[in-house]
């Protein structure tokens, strides 16, 4: 099970920390993804880490959010730093054991998701 955590309001530029936990899968095994989703939009990915630790990122987030993985804690994040309006969706963390990590159909496991407001 994955379970998400660390969503809430906050205001433009302000920072937020998102914690993904593992329980019952050794994270450092899969490769981990943040995807968020905004009311009548699609599930889009925000960022994503390799087993190996090679990270990818929309273009969207690129200079403001960085992902990394704490495999001692079992453990993925998402710094989301300067955030925007823009930024407010759900967000979730999903594991794949492999396959594009752009696409929703690679991921094996989701969480619930966090919800994430960002007020102008």
């Amino acid at each position: 099970q994955l379970q998400a955590c660390g969503g809430g309001l906050v205001q433009t530029g302000d920072s937020l920390r998102l914690s993904c936990a593992a329980s019952g899968r050794t994270v450092s095994r899969y490769s981990m993804g943040w995807y968020r989703q905004a009311p009548g939009k699609q599930r889009e990915l925000v960022a994503a880490i390799t087993s190996g630790g090679t990270t990818v990122y929309a273009d969207s987030v690129k200079g403001r959010f960085i992902c990394s993985r704490d495999n001692a804690k079992n453990t993925v994040y998402l710094q989301m730093n300067s955030l925007k309006p823009e930024d407010t969706a759900v967000y979730y963390c999903a594991a794949s054991m492999g396959g594009s990590l752009y696409a929703t159909t690679s991921y094996d496991y989701w969480g619930q998701g966090t919800q994430v407001t960002v007020s102008s």
